[in-house]
């Protein structure tokens, strides 16, 4: 038999899961471990290069973690595991720093977003974080690296350390390749449908997260924007009414229904009675969701030993890297 090709993604602990996070991409990852050897990792040690309460970053690692458990992603089926936990991460963070230019690094489009809303606190974490994203991918020798088009720009440079460090010193990285997930839902924040739903914690008028009360996502629905469209009529036209489009999409992803049987079952009755529909099917959707994240929460030891379990598997896989690549380099062997 075959043996799967490994696959691996991060997720910083920085803001609430949201639905949008879910539709688009989260609830497609349960079957990914039928076909690859997949490593899911909560990024707390990027989360630090702005600013962060450190009891709230805590709660967020631990209730993402469970999450994901929640959401369908089986500990026994995938490598779940804190980053922070794997110190080899620090490590090969450092000695890639080493093989990235400066150049590289001043062009990144999110340094340059991130030091515009962190004017005060532009560390050299975020500049050069990049540097230890390359080493969260290389270190596990992944086939393929899910890529969103915010992180494509990271993922070429990490294909550029490879290129530089396989030139000097061989075959030590796997070339990852870019992966483009299946076309998940596209999901726009509900109250600035040109954007997307957002989890950040400074951005919650158009969310819904996860974990959000059956009242308060109601509530996120009744006030989600539509248009000033004088019929109020519910059709799929997201050029001209792009708020109605997006609910659209969230109703279609929710209960398989085309838009066209969406068009036909609101037909007359106008968005009073669609957004509370909408807002329905999404506390519906959730609320097993929900129930599963606080069961595991609340089980302590359990999910402590999902986290320490992941940790000891991924601490194995990425030794092996870390001590080739400090052979490479030319440091002593401790032992």
């Amino acid at each position: 038999m075959d043996e799967k090709k490994i696959m691996l993604s991060g997720i910083k602990p920085s803001g609430d899961l949201t639905l949008g996070s879910y539709l688009g991409a989260i609830r497609n990852w349960a079957a990914r471990a039928e076909e690859f050897d997949c490593y899911y990792f909560m990024a707390d040690m990027h989360a630090i290069t702005v600013r962060q309460d450190p009891a709230a970053l805590r709660r967020r690692t631990l209730a993402q973690l469970a999450q994901y458990i929640a959401c369908g992603l089986d500990p026994e089926k995938n490598t779940l595991f804190i980053q922070s936990h794997v110190h080899q991460h620090a490590e090969l963070g450092w000695v890639l720093n080493c093989y990235a230019m400066f150049g590289e690094l001043s062009r990144m489009t999110q340094f340059k977003d991130k030091s515009q809303k962190n004017a005060d606190n532009i560390n050299g974490g975020l500049f050069t974080y990049p540097c230890l994203m390359a080493a969260d991918i290389l270190l596990y020798q992944p086939d393929f690296v899910p890529v969103g088009e915010d992180q494509k720009q990271h993922v070429e440079l990490t294909r550029n350390i490879v290129q530089r460090f396989n030139g000097i010193y061989g075959e030590v990285f796997k070339m990852p390749e870019p992966y483009i997930p299946k076309v998940g839902a596209r999901i726009m924040s509900l109250t600035n449908p040109a954007a997307k739903m957002s989890k950040s914690e400074n951005d919650d008028t158009g969310r819904v997260t996860l974990m959000d009360a059956p009242e308060v996502i109601m509530k996120q629905f009744k006030r989600a924007v539509t248009d000033s469209d004088t019929e109020r009529c519910v059709r799929y036209d997201p050029e001209h009414k792009p708020g109605v489009a997006n609910l659209m999409t969230i109703y279609s992803v929710i209960t398989g229904k085309s838009y066209a049987e969406i068009e036909r079952e609101f037909d007359g009755l106008g968005y009073g009675k669609f957004k509370p529909a909408v807002g329905e099917v999404v506390i519906d959707l959730l609320r097993p969701i929900q129930e599963q994240t606080r069961r595991i929460l609340e089980d302590k030891a359990y999910l402590e030993s999902v986290y320490r379990a992941g940790a000891e598997k991924a601490s194995r896989v990425a030794e092996k890297t870390l001590r080739k690549v400090y052979r490479k380099v030319g440091f002593v062997a401790a032992k």
